[in-house]
């Protein structure tokens, strides 16, 4: 390791591209690590048989489970230690048929789903008359207006204008119509929540009150900015179907509403409530040698949501730890350190699987040598910041030195960096005082188009920034692994709050919720 740790010259460093590079190394092990990354990649069958064979991964799901399972499977075929660590509860369910149908005025399918652990209906399903939400002055109005939303179908979404997202309007409106767009859209969406807020109630009370008014269903569309594409989370009704509907058709119907056309829906939504069943992480191991008591720990959450099969969030992180993983127990198969995986259950409802593992795990956490996770998108990790370790400029700068410059080029370190305070599992090792860090990805419109979204399929992967990730994770994990020395866990002093100018505190480890979905 170097011992460099002139915070001034880490500072200076900030933003740079990271080191240049023969393409060849002089290291044996980094040139076996990019051989078999590159000639012999198992990444896209693993992503067939994650993705399409077994699919989305919703928390207390059987595909869940199977994903597990398999996982473990697969290490073992590997010759790699694995188990599932068993570490709460959580409500089973299993998705099953959805559809949705215009029955009058004519007919006409609807594109739409199901919201995750939605109670199921008959076969036959929902047939009602479709409403909307009216305009209030205030709180009585509402509640006023509230028992005609009995026996009805309740639209409780934003319409939206215009599916065309910004970035198409730009490109080919007049500027007077992009700025006249942007001002209507922006009028549009404040003048609903000020609505909404005469209501008394929030995007999720308000669907409740209506359960409890008598609706009998609820159909909602969040639009996620981009051609087609909606956010896909849980319902939040108790006993009637709630599903999310593209913005095409929602528009449609709402249009209806308001034209007064009387429209009525068929909503089929059939679901298995499987009672309460365990929640796992997989862990996968190749023991050190010399000090197996240190870990060096790839990290990535198994589970999705499932509005498509999870493949960008997160499927190709789960793909980079397995493939650097098979590759080490190849060309590195007696690590001085231990060499851990991480495939964390639960992180959509609050990094509970990796909270578990470190609340349960102290003495691996006090071994810690580097974290290294992934878990934002299909894109070439781009971004690798310090994580307000003191002097994480030291021995990232130096492991980021064996690896190859086509993939170092693109990587820009900023240091020391900030605590994470939630978002991925990185911070679960964080807030526990263990130096983590994150491989932060290209975009690739993740935000918009495949983070939580009906779109995030397989035909959205970019297979060479997912293979410069495996190389990555694996050449970091073996330069961790071999150094000399301990990672220092000091932390940086955090700044002044911009927003409320108190002194900004080291993120609190949190325990997990071991009894979800109730």
């Amino acid at each position: 390791m170097k011992t460099t740790s002139n915070l001034l010259l880490a500072l200076a460093l900030t933003g740079t591209t990271m080191f240049a590079q023969n393409e060849k190394s002089t290291d044996p092990v980094v040139d076996g690590i990019i051989k078999e990354a590159t000639e012999n990649s198992q990444l896209k069958e693993l992503g067939f048989h994650l993705l399409d064979v077994i699919g989305p991964r919703l928390t207390g799901t059987p595909e869940m489970k199977a994903s597990h399972d398999w996982i473990v499977k697969t290490y073992q075929d590997w010759g790699i230690e694995a188990e599932n660590q068993k570490w709460g509860e959580w409500r089973g369910w299993q998705r099953g048929h959805s559809h949705i149908s215009m029955i009058s005025p004519r007919v006409q399918s609807l594109d739409g789903t199901q919201l995750a652990w939605n109670p199921s209906t008959s076969a036959e399903g929902v047939t009602a008359e479709i409403i909307i939400l009216p305009t209030v002055a205030n709180e009585t109005e509402f509640n006023n207006w509230l028992p005609s939303v009995k026996g009805k179908i309740v639209l409780v979404s934003q319409k939206q204008e215009s599916g065309r997202p910004d970035y198409n309007w730009e490109e080919w409106a007049t500027p007077e119509s992009f700025e006249k767009m942007k001002e209507e859209r922006s009028a549009a969406s404040k003048a609903w929540r000020a609505n909404l807020k005469n209501t008394g109630l929030t995007s999720r009370t308000i669907i409740p009150a209506l359960e409890e008014a008598g609706a009998v269903g609820i159909v909602s569309s969040y639009w996620s900015k981009g051609f087609g594409v909606n956010k896909i989370f849980s319902a939040r009704t108790k006993a009637i179907p709630q599903v999310d509907m593209e913005l095409e058709d929602y528009a449609m119907l709402y249009r209806m509403a308001e034209h007064e056309v009387k429209t009525e829906i068929n909503i089929v939504a059939e679901s298995k409530e499987l009672g309460r069943v365990p929640t796992f992480n997989t862990v996968g191991k190749i023991t050190g040698t010399e000090k197996p008591n240190e870990y060096v720990i790839l990290s990535a959450h198994l589970d999705s949501w499932d509005g498509g099969t999870g493949a960008t969030d997160n499927g190709t992180g789960t793909l980079v730890m397995m493939e650097a993983m098979r590759i080490l127990k190849k060309m590195y198969p007696n690590p001085k350190r231990t060499i851990l995986v991480g495939h964390w259950g639960s992180e959509e409802q609050g990094l509970n699987g990796s909270r578990a593992f470190v609340e349960d795990h102290p003495e691996i956490v006090e071994g810690v040598q580097a974290v290294f996770n992934q878990d934002n998108g299909t894109g070439r990790a781009v971004n690798i910041q310090g994580a307000g370790f003191m002097h994480s400029y030291d021995f990232i700068t130096d492991w980021l030195t064996a690896v190859p410059r086509n993939i170092s080029k693109h990587i820009e370190t900023s240091f020391p960096g900030s605590p994470s305070g939630g978002g991925s599992d990185n911070a679960s090792f964080v807030a526990a005082g263990a130096p983590a860090f994150n491989l932060s990805a290209l975009s690739w419109d993740y935000w918009n188009y495949t983070w939580h979204t009906n779109r995030d399929t397989y035909d959205k992967i970019v297979w060479d920034d997912v293979q410069s990730n495996a190389i990555l994770a694996a050449i970091m994990a073996y330069k961790a692994s071999e150094d000399e020395t301990k990672t220092s866990r000091e932390r940086i002093v955090l700044p002044l709050s911009k927003r409320t100018g108190k002194q900004q505190t080291w993120p609190k480890q949190r325990s997990p919720n071991r009894e979800g979905g109730k």
